[in-house]
């Protein structure tokens, strides 16, 4: 097979130049290589593993990680956007399989995930799921070889989800997404953080003063919606779950439909996993100027389509930014082609942030080595042991010290009997 296909192998010096920072921001990583790194002898030796990640430096670290750790790895990217082409080239560099080029087109993006499952993997690393999609589909000959695998992203586990219940789920796969090292710290602070990074540094315009529409209240709706907040925007919610919707009223943001939000929104951003949350229907009576990222995913939030076929005329208006004149005259901009927007049009979540997330990657693709044929092929729970590990790796490595309970405060816990 081939070895890699990237843009250029020459920029393989400002990949590893980026890839060294992250990796010094990123200690829990950093102290999983130190353990299990021991010259391709450790744990994952012989092992061969395909990985579908947003290629950027942090995801370059966790591949170089696993390989310390003895892994056979072939990589490629989970958006076309968010592919940098230096890290590719500093992985290919290294010898690692990589096969990953930023903006190729969709012919180019499937035969790319083709070409990383050529090596016939026995563990996956998936990125909401196209990976795992084509182990059940056009290469189903590959599937036999896989003894599960892990899922990174909320829309992947729904994908997961829909393939268990049809009973058509081939081997188990981790929730890596639903771990409480994940999902409370990655959805919520990084999506936070690296959605109003984006939309920041491609619009250069104030938050403060403008309304905020947020479709979505799960932990990336959350933490888009107290970010917007703290930069002194005004915050409406937009759900289907009517717990989440009390949630998100309750935490002071006021909620209505899409179809009430729409004329009040000034920037829009859509996290549900679903499509079409943002349709024709809903830009037909938004604001002229209206600005419209989705940090969901897949590229489906807001109907692209409609909005394509709808429009008169269509130009850059700025890097990274789309305008569609609609007829009338008035103008919808959207960033990143309404593709996934912290990572198609900036770095994605920070290093520390990432850090947690695939320690808990590293530990649960261990888990599958040594559960090896033991689990159901199904949708796997991360254990709470690999929680506690990486918790505590964290705190160690702010240095802080929690509390501990005593022998007394263990047996009153676990007692019914108080006389």
């Amino acid at each position: 097979m081939k070895q890699y296909e990237i843009k250029d192998i020459g920029l393989a010096p400002s990949g590893k130049q980026r890839i060294e920072w992250v990796k010094n921001n990123m200690p829990l990583l950093s102290g999983l290589e130190a353990r299990y790194g021991s010259g391709g002898a450790g744990p994952f030796a012989g092992v061969r593993i395909s990985l579908s990640i947003h290629l950027e430096p942090k995801t370059a670290y966790l591949c170089k990680v696993l390989a310390a750790a003895g892994a056979e790895m072939s990589v490629t990217g989970s958006n076309v956007l968010s592919t940098q082409d230096d890290t590719a080239a500093a992985l290919a560099e290294e010898g690692i399989k990589v096969f990953a080029v930023h903006g190729a087109n969709e012919a180019d993006y499937y035969r790319h995930i083709e070409l990383c499952l050529e090596h016939r993997p026995n563990i996956v690393i998936d990125d909401g799921g196209d990976l795992v999609s084509m182990l059940h589909g056009k290469r189903q000959d590959l599937a036999g070889e896989v003894w599960g695998g892990c899922e990174e992203t909320t829309t992947g586990i729904i994908r997961l989800k829909a393939m268990e219940r049809e009973g058509k789920l081939r081997f188990p796969m981790v929730a890596v997404n639903d771990a409480k090292c994940k999902h409370l710290f990655d959805n919520r602070y990084g999506t936070g953080q690296s959605v109003w990074d984006s939309i920041l540094r491609n619009t250069n315009l104030i938050i403060a003063s403008k309304t905020v529409v947020v479709a979505g209240y799960g932990w990336c709706g959350r933490g888009i919606a107290m970010r917007a907040a703290a930069l002194g925007a005004s915050v409406i919610v937009t759900e289907i779950d009517p717990v989440k919707a009390i949630e998100a009223r309750m935490d002071g943001y006021r909620v209505m439909s899409m179809t009430e939000a729409a004329p009040l929104g000034d920037i829009f951003v859509s996290a549900t996993g679903c499509n079409r949350v943002i349709a024709m229907e809903h830009m037909a009576i938004m604001k002229d100027r209206a600005i419209l990222a989705n940090a969901g995913h897949f590229n489906v939030e807001v109907d692209m389509d409609a909005l394509e076929a709808r429009s008169i005329e269509r130009y850059e208006a700025r890097k990274n930014i789309t305008a569609y004149v609609l007829p009338g005259g008035k103008t919808i901009h959207v960033i990143a082609e309404g593709r996934l927007v912290n990572i198609a049009a900036a770095d994605g979540h920070p290093a520390e942030i990432m850090d947690m997330s695939f320690a808990v990657q590293f530990l649960s693709a261990l888990f599958i080595l040594e559960n090896k044929g033991k689990l159901k092929n199904a949708v796997v729970d991360v254990s709470s042991e690999i929680d506690a590990v990486v918790a505590a790796n964290k705190l160690a490595a702010w240095g802080i010290e929690i509390d501990r309970l005593t022998e007394e405060q263990e047996r009153y816990l676990n007692s019914w009997n108080f006389e």
